[in-house]
């Protein structure tokens, strides 16, 4: 279990990065939701004990993050959002070296290591190739094959599908699952999908506040009602925008997608959404939007 109690960060020029942040993360895939500069890397890069939190307690276990960072990072993997590597050395090489700084001392065990990593992550055919040739599907794959070195028992990965093809997307969330079967791993991302194919339990973040948390379908079952669906001439969306809290928009056959939300129907052709997990985040989101 990863415990977060109060955390907060504050910059040097009085930016508000982490504002209070209380979390309880239990052992499987847990999501963490929100837009860019939302706070999300600096909470993952505060938990991967990269910088210290202004205040407030973490807690791995019987590790006290704050007090003990060598002893959280004997057992963490972390793929950052931009990682970078040596370009001209193959991937079994760069990863043999990874795990001699992970104090993995014996050839055989860092040969058996590498091996199984490779393998695991689908890269054995590719073993030999340099890094600066692998796509970024495989980039990312490499990413998550460091990040498990050690067997480590909490895993954070921070935007890990960003840019990635459909194929290389879900070959990267189905080593996810696969991962997150016995350790602690937080998933952070603005990605719904990711989550919701994923997550057990997620939270969504918005200006460095957690602004909801829960299972998914908890928070989908809070929602049902309460989103609303037209169809409308996208000319006419200036006129939607001042009468409805209109919470996402999409077009479709040249057409646009209202979504709204409202406790009541709001008539004039609304027709009740059936909601997904999009709808809560943006739901949030405006909620948090309007509230600021």
């Amino acid at each position: 279990m990863l415990s977060l109690q109060d955390v907060s960060h504050v910059y040097a020029n009085g930016t508000r990065a982490l504002d209070h942040v209380t979390l309880s993360i239990p052992r499987g895939m847990y999501g963490l939701l929100g837009p860019n500069g939302a706070g999300k890397s600096t909470l993952m890069r505060t938990i991967a004990t990269l910088q210290a939190p202004t205040e407030g307690n973490i807690r791995f276990g019987d590790i006290d993050v704050i007090a003990e960072p060598d002893r959280l990072r004997r057992t963490l993997g972390y793929l950052p959002q931009d990682f970078g590597v040596y370009p001209r050395i193959s991937a079994e090489d760069m990863l043999d070296h990874m795990a001699v700084l992970k104090g993995i001392a014996s050839k055989p065990d860092r040969r058996s290591t590498v091996e199984t990593l490779l393998n695991q992550t689908n890269l054995w055919s590719v073993r030999k190739k340099a890094l600066a040739g692998y796509s970024g599907g495989m980039r990312q794959r490499f990413g998550i094959a460091q990040a498990l070195i050690g067997n480590p028992g909490l895993i954070i990965v921070d935007e890990p599908t960003a840019g990635l093809d459909p194929e290389e997307r879900n070959r990267f969330l189905n080593l996810l699952a696969e991962i997150g079967e016995n350790v602690v791993v937080i998933l952070s991302t603005h990605i719904v999908e990711d989550v919701s194919d994923l997550c057990p339990r997620m939270a969504v973040m918005v200006d460095g506040r957690i602004q909801l948390e829960g299972s998914p379908l908890e928070l989908l079952q809070a929602t049902r009602g309460r989103i609303w669906m037209k169809t409308i001439d996208r000319s006419t969306l200036p006129l939607y925008r001042e009468r409805y809290e209109i919470i996402s928009t999409r077009l479709f056959a040249g057409q646009t997608i209202l979504h709204v939300l409202s406790d009541a129907d709001p008539g004039d052709g609304f027709a009740l959404a059936d909601a997904g997990l999009e709808d809560v985040y943006f739901s949030t989101l405006a909620r948090a939007r309007r509230a600021a």
